[in-house]
């Protein structure tokens, strides 16, 4: 049997497989710049020149007159995400945790979005997916030990049989957060890959539109708001009852 899996050209032509465009040694080990890479710094810089232009729009907004179009957009964005979060982690700890699950939702629609640019999506990669679900984790156990204190711990043993179970959910919410993501949008991606390398050239420039509204806008969309509201689940979960 071969020692190592080759795959085929058209394959990774399609660009189903993250391609690598430069390489360098860091103390010996090698790292690669890849497509996934690429396309998480194009999301950021995007997000980063919004964020300017929305501060400059707040700072130079007069009250006695009526915001423009813009402000418009971002004082809608924000009431719609402090709704979202005051609904289903309460009044009172929905603002404390707004700006993560805020910025984490508008990472992932726009990430979700850039399979419309001709982008990988970086959440097609299982490293960018299972790196936001760590920083989820973490943040469902802080706020464990910050509102129930040591009762965060006792509970993993009660009943004291279902023990080894209940740590082995608490371990498995990372995986099965980043996997429901990453296969979502990589399936979608696969999809779109086929449906290009199987269509004459003529046909793509207008056929696979539809399916990118689904795979790109509708299921992005929709996968980023299910990754968002499990994290607002699991770490109100934690909090006393309002």
């Amino acid at each position: 049997m071969p020692n190592s899996l080759v795959l085929p050209t058209s394959f990774l032509d399609e660009g189903f497989a993250i391609e690598t465009y430069y390489k360098f040694n860091i103390c010996g080990s090698e790292i690669g710049i890849t497509t996934s890479h690429i396309s998480l710094v194009f999301v950021l810089m995007t997000l980063f020149v919004f964020a300017i232009f929305a501060n400059r729009a707040i700072r130079k907004a007069d009250p006695n007159k009526a915001p423009g179009k813009f402000l418009n957009v971002v004082e809608l964005i924000v009431q719609l995400l402090d709704n979202m979060t005051k609904s289903e982690m309460g009044k009172t700890y929905g603002p404390r945790y707004a700006s993560y699950v805020g910025s984490l939702f508008i990472f992932l629609v726009v990430s979700n979005l850039s399979g419309l640019l001709g982008l990988r999506p970086p959440t097609a990669d299982y490293g960018c997916t299972f790196g936001l679900a760590v920083i989820t984790f973490v943040l469902i156990h802080y706020a464990g030990f910050k509102h129930q204190k040591f009762g965060h711990i006792t509970d993993l043993f009660k009943p004291i049989f279902l023990s080894p179970i209940n740590i082995i959910g608490e371990f498995a919410t990372p995986v099965s957060m980043s996997l429901r993501l990453f296969g979502n949008i990589l399936s979608g991606t696969v999809l779109m890959g086929l449906i290009y390398g199987l269509l004459p050239k003529l046909f793509t420039l207008f056929w696979p539109g539809a399916l990118h509204i689904y795979f790109d806008v509708f299921s992005g969309a929709i996968q980023a708001y299910v990754f968002t509201m499990l994290t607002m689940v699991f770490v109100s979960s934690n909090f006393a009852e309002e």
